[in-house]
C-alpha cells in the first residue's frame, strides 16, 4: 500500500454506527448477497475484505448469511473502530462455525492490488459518497479481479412522510453539499455508485446493483431524529440562507420523530461487480 496524504473523510463516530447498525442491515439487497453465497459455495475457507469496517457491522450481517470457516480481514484508518470490530462477541457462520479475524489499520483509498491478495470477496458499506473520483477510482483498481461487495452508497433520493413544502430545497441543499470541495478535494456523494460502476465496468468486471432504501418509521424514532439533524445540518451549511426558514420545519420534523410520526425513506444503492 502506498502511503497517501492525509487527507480524508472525518472519523466516524461509533456511537452513529451502532444507531444505524440496524436500519442498513434491513437496507441491504438480500438478492446479491444470495449470488455470492453461491458463488463461494465451493470456496473452503473465503478470505474476505472488509474496507473501512468500522465497528464491524459488515461482518456481523454478512457473515451469517455465508456457510462453512470464513476469514476475514478487517481495514480501518481508526485503531479504536477496529478494536471495537475485532473485540465484539464472537461471529459464527450459518452453519454455526466461527469465525477467523484479523485487522490491519490502513487508508482504503491507498490500498494496491497486492493487499488484497488471496480475497475471495472483498466488501465494504456506507464509503463510497464521502470520496473523490480519484480516490474511488483507486479502490476500484485495487479490487479488480475480485468479487467485490459494495453497499448502501448514498445515491441523494429522500422522501418524507408526511411531506413538507421545504423537503425538496433542503435535498438539493444537501446534495449540493455532499458534492462539495472539502480541502482540495471534490467529492462525489450521491453520483459515486454511478461512477464506481462505470470504473469497474471500464476494467471488464461485470456488475449489478440494487437498491438499498433505509425504511424508517414509528420504531426508528431515535435514527429518524438524528439523521435528520445530520441532513438538515449540512444543508444549512451549504446554504445559509435556509437557516431562517427551516426553523419551524426543524422543530416540527423533530416533533414528528419523537412522537413516531415520521416517515423517512433514504435511498441508497447496493454494488457487486466480479460476478458473472
Amino acid at each position: 500500500m502506498t502511503p497517501g496524504p492525509p487527507a480524508g473523510p472525518p472519523p466516524v463516530s461509533a456511537d452513529w454506527l451502532d444507531l444505524r447498525e440496524q436500519a442498513d442491515a434491513a437496507a441491504r439487497s438480500v438478492d446479491l448477497v444470495r449470488r455470492v453465497r453461491d458463488l463461494l459455495a465451493a470456496v473452503p475457507r473465503p478470505v474476505i475484505h472488509d474496507l473501512g469496517c468500522g465497528t464491524g457491522s459488515m461482518l456481523r450481517w454478512l457473515a451469517p448469511l455465508l456457510p462453512g470457516p470464513q476469514h476475514w480481514v478487517l481495514h480501518d484508518r481508526d485503531p479504536l473502530l477496529l478494536k471495537r470490530a475485532a473485540g465484539g462477541p464472537a461471529v459464527r457462520s450459518a452453519d454455526g462455525i466461527p469465525l477467523s479475524v484479523e485487522t490491519r489499520e490502513s487508508d482504503i483509498t491507498w490500498l494496491e492490488g497486492d493487499d488484497l491478495d488471496g480475497a475471495d470477496l472483498v466488501t465494504g458499506s456506507a464509503l463510497l459518497d464521502m470520496f473523490t473520483a480519484d480516490e474511488v477510482g483507486r479502490i476500484v483498481a485495487a479490487c479488480a479481479g475480485r468479487r467485490t461487495l459494495l453497499t448502501l452508497s448514498v445515491v441523494g433520493r429522500v422522501e418524507l412522510d408526511p411531506p413538507d413544502p421545504l423537503d425538496a430545497e433542503v435535498a438539493e441543499a444537501f446534495n449540493a453539499h455532499q458534492r462539495r470541495t472539502d480541502g482540495g478535494r471534490r467529492l462525489l456523494g450521491p453520483d459515486a455508485l454511478g461512477f464506481a460502476a462505470e470504473a469497474f465496468g471500464r476494467l471488464g468486471a461485470p456488475v449489478q446493483v440494487r437498491r438499498s432504501p433505509w425504511r424508517l418509521g414509528a420504531e426508528d424514532r431515535e435514527l429518524a431524529a438524528e439523521w435528520f439533524t445530520g441532513w438538515l445540518g449540512p444543508a444549512c451549511e451549504q446554504r445559509p440562507d435556509l437557516a431562517g426558514a427551516v426553523t419551524g420545519y426543524a422543530r416540527r420534523r423533530l416533533a414528528d420523530a419523537a412522537a413516531g410520526r415520521l416517515g423517512v425513506v433514504v435511498g441508497h444503492g447496493d454494488l457487486l461487480a466480479g460476478c458473472d
